[in-house]
């Protein structure tokens, strides 16, 4: 049965365009809520955010309940998704960018050599450029975590709550981690799912992005090998492996289909993402390798339907922290992690536009706060080739005594977003929520993953190992 989609309500709030100066410029923030039916149940408000950053979570509420957030969960709370400033609804922000530009997105290109990560400078020095051209109202250099954290403060008190909970995920867990740590009286039950690491993305965070694919590769080339006779991607990890490096090097040297070698391991990268994206990622290389993709088409000239996701992501990440400057510091990065994670290392140690940012930093990035109520709870898949395990246990580190790790034998990125893939997690997170139950201790799911990278357990094999 499909879920029906659910009736939001739907409102605009008001809040400084600079916190530090609270009866100047106004903007408004665009907000949903799924109230919950249940008075007698009803605890508050649980704030969402599906990550980005830059992603709309005005409609995220009906996505989590076609997933099939628990009901108890639903009635536990009004559900509250908003669009963060700069995104979607609220006052959007620009750079700019257009259809034609040399640009694949938020993670830079792989650069097989020093002279290449030369190349994506020019290409990051022009974004930048761009961004500050297009900044006629002065409101990029406001979007950051730390404000989008106040502004969900304002969002609170404008509701009428003395708390908010929250569930983010990727880095809506950075922003759940600030808001925990800027309004820790104000916070309630925090979950933080797939988590980058700290309350902002930073060089050493999108670096991690290699490690991540690094873990995740192996899962995804056992899948590919057990069906060696459907895609012919190779008998065995090892040269399902062998079969990516080979035909990334040929697509350097002779695209196809419009696909180089860079645009191949950004989709095999994304096809990292859950197992359910591994057949499709199969059947594209099965084409590659055969010499039959057909050429993709290209996009209409005009503005990129990306713009506003781009510009938010850039603005958010290039305000939170100053980033190098140096183009040596990225060319060494690149050399280092190409060596130390072949599958994607030599992208995400390469230059983003933070590197030539019109504008400093504002204010240092929010210090995550160890000091609080117990009310964080960090929820990690053990292989994520965006936010790898690392990133839950460095947050975990830093949160101390207020949080507790669920690792979940799962492999993809996002764990509680799949609502009822993982049951281990789920189970913890939802009894959270709901009940307000935090383990005692971290928890490592040990349950068999079917199918070797689901994280679904055998049935009756739930088991949870508390301090593991």
């Amino acid at each position: 049965m499909v879920a029906p989609l659910v009736a939001l309500q739907c409102t605009r709030i008001p809040v400084p365009l600079d916190h530090g100066s609270p009866d100047g410029a106004q903007i408004t923030i665009t907000v949903s809520r799924l109230a919950s039916t249940k008075p007698e149940k009803r605890r508050g408000i649980l704030i969402l955010n599906p990550g980005g950053p830059g992603g709309s979570g005005l409609a995220f509420a009906n996505d989590l309940v076609k997933r099939g957030l628990p009901a108890s969960v639903q009635d536990s709370y009004d559900i509250i998704g908003f669009d963060t400033r700069g995104v979607g609804h609220s006052d959007p922000v620009s750079c700019g960018f257009t259809t034609d530009q040399d640009y694949i997105g938020n993670i830079p290109p792989y650069a097989a050599d020093d002279a290449a990560v030369l190349r994506t400078a020019e290409v990051a020095r022009e974004v930048a450029q761009r961004c500050a051209a297009n900044d006629r109202n002065g409101h990029l250099r406001h979007v950051t975590t730390a404000n989008v954290a106040r502004d969900m403060d304002r969002i609170r008190a404008a509701l009428g709550e003395g708390k908010a909970s929250f569930l983010g995920f990727s880095y809506g867990s950075a922003l759940g981690a600030a808001y925990a740590s800027l309004f820790p009286d104000r916070s309630d039950r925090v979950v933080l799912d797939s988590n980058v690491g700290d309350t902002h993305l930073d060089p050493d965070g999108i670096r991690r992005y290699a490690l991540g694919a690094e873990e995740t590769f192996g899962d995804f080339a056992r899948w590919a090998a057990d069906r060696h006779g459907t895609y012919g991607l190779g008998a065995t990890p090892e040269e399902v492996r062998q079969t990516y490096l080979r035909l990334a090097a040929r697509l350097d040297d002779r695209p196809s289909g419009g696909v180089d070698g860079r645009v191949f391991r950004a989709a095999t990268f994304v096809g990292l993402y859950g197992p359910t994206l591994y057949g499709s990622t199969a059947a594209a290389w099965q084409s590659l390798l055969s010499g039959d993709a057909p050429p993709a088409p290209a996009p209409p000239p005009g503005p990129s339907p990306q713009d506003n996701a781009y510009s938010a992501f850039l603005a958010t990440t290039c305000n939170d922290v100053a980033w190098p400057r140096d183009v040596a510091v990225y060319q060494r990065a690149v050399a280092q992690d190409r060596e130390r994670f072949p599958v994607y290392g030599a992208a995400s140690a390469n230059v983003l536009p933070c590197a030539f940012w019109p504008y400093e930093p504002a204010e240092p990035p929010v210090a995550v706060l160890d000091e609080g109520p117990a009310n964080v709870l960090v929820v990690q898949n053990r292989h994520d080739p965006v936010t790898p395990l690392r990133g839950g246990e460095l947050l975990r580190e830093k949160f101390g005594d207020r949080a507790r790790l669920v690792v979940e034998n799962g492999s993809g990125h996002g764990v509680y977003a799949g609502v009822g893939d993982t049951p281990c997690a789920l189970g913890v997170t939802t009894s959270y929520l709901v009940d307000g139950t935090l383990p005692p201790d971290d928890v490592v799911c040990r349950c068999p993953a079917r199918g070797g990278s689901s994280g679904s357990c055998v049935p009756g094999r739930r088991a949870l190992t508390p301090g593991a």
